[in-house]
């Protein structure tokens, strides 16, 4: 006999998804009120957050990001152009070219990750309770009057 499959709350991933869309939104409202766009900043958190910073490559960009290697191109030549990052040739390779910030990218990471620090420590404890909840198989009380957010721009 077949085992009943599990029951899964709706209400939870909603709301998970929902946390989720809620700090994306903040996210991309603030990488354009600092003059760049959302990809940009998701390159230079992507730049300084990988671990072998000095040898990322443009194929790991697209892999890190997400896309396909012909927009990480694209990306990564907008971001040149605003003197964000430097294409840089390798010493040994010289047919792979690696990545790196300049330091105006430097300064406008370390602005914004500031800010997106000081956002999750007010989005992360709901975002947090409810996915423990969705992991542990639980429900999760919602709080009454949840508003729904509205799209500036």
């Amino acid at each position: 006999m077949a085992k009943p499959a599990p029951e899964v709350d709706y209400q939870a991933l909603a709301e998970f998804r929902y946390q989720i869309r809620k700090f994306l939104t903040f996210s991309q409202q603030f990488a354009r009120a600092v003059g760049i766009d959302p990809q940009q900043h998701q390159l230079l958190l992507a730049i300084r957050g990988f671990p072998e910073r000095t040898k990322l490559s443009i194929r790991t960009v697209a892999e890190r990001l997400q896309i396909r290697h012909h927009s990480a191109v694209e990306l990564i030549d907008r971001s040149v152009a605003h003197g964000l990052v430097q294409r840089q040739r390798d010493g040994i390779d010289r047919r792979r070219v690696t990545i790196h910030l300049t330091p105006k990218g430097e300064r406008l990471l370390s602005e914004l990750s500031l800010h997106h620090r000081d956002e999750l420590r007010t989005a992360g404890p709901k975002l947090t309770r409810v996915l423990r909840s969705i992991i542990a198989g639980s429900s999760v009380s919602l709080p009454r009057g949840t508003r729904t957010l509205r799209r500036q721009g």
